[in-house]
């Protein structure tokens, strides 16, 4: 990553390392690559995680976290520590940006297979039709997520989307493994509520 081999400096780095991630945002904010450093050394590792689970190749996730983290690099003033941990706003920013390249990927893939298999599709028209009802449903997932707290929406998405645990949820969030059960079954009941009312699940 280019952005981090200008001036890294063991010094440097000794000197922040006893900081809390707020007061070390702080200094990115003010521009001091030394405080983004540590931050990056501390948090770059679970994110590598997070973005590799979501993409599923070793490339796609390294570019994920090279733009995550120079998102944070030019937009630290974003962060309010009232709304969270830095790791759960890295976290955040990773998990869209992954999510986003997935899209994309999956974009690019329909298109190619569009070029290439015309005439399969064509005889496949039931197929289709198949895949259009499991576009609407996953937009209607997709919307019902939206509408949830934020914190809510996290732990479900890491769940179902990242294949995390729940205790692996909780270390990434720094939160208790009670806490985290919490929000996934009270996301979850409301989740359920809003599909039910949205016709996209039937529940007997």
């Amino acid at each position: 990553m280019s952005l981090l081999q200008a001036h890294r400096g063991p010094l440097a780095r000794s000197r922040l390392r006893e900081l809390a991630d707020e007061d070390l945002m702080a200094r990115v904010r003010d521009g001091e690559m030394a405080a983004f450093e540590a931050i990056y050394d501390r948090h770059a590792s679970v994110a590598y995680s997070l973005a590799y689970r979501i993409c599923g190749t070793r490339s796609g996730a390294e570019e994920v976290v090279q733009e995550a983290f120079l998102a944070l690099w030019r937009n630290g003033e974003r962060y309010d520590r009232a709304r969270g941990s830095v790791r759960t706003w890295v976290l955040g920013i990773v998990h869209n940006r992954a999510v986003d390249a997935l899209r994309r990927s999956v974009v690019h893939e329909r298109r190619r297979a569009g070029d290439d298999g015309l005439a399969e599709r064509l005889v496949a028209a039931e197929r289709t039709e198949t895949q259009v009802v499991a576009h609407d449903e996953a937009r209607e997932i997709r919307a019902a997520l939206d509408s949830l707290p934020e914190e809510q929406a996290r732990v479900i998405e890491l769940a179902y989307f990242g294949g995390f645990t729940h205790t692996e949820i909780a270390e990434l969030l720094g939160a208790p493994v009670g806490t985290i059960k919490g929000r996934m079954r009270l996301g979850l009941e409301k989740l359920r509520g809003a599909l039910e009312r949205s016709g996209a699940l039937a529940i007997p």
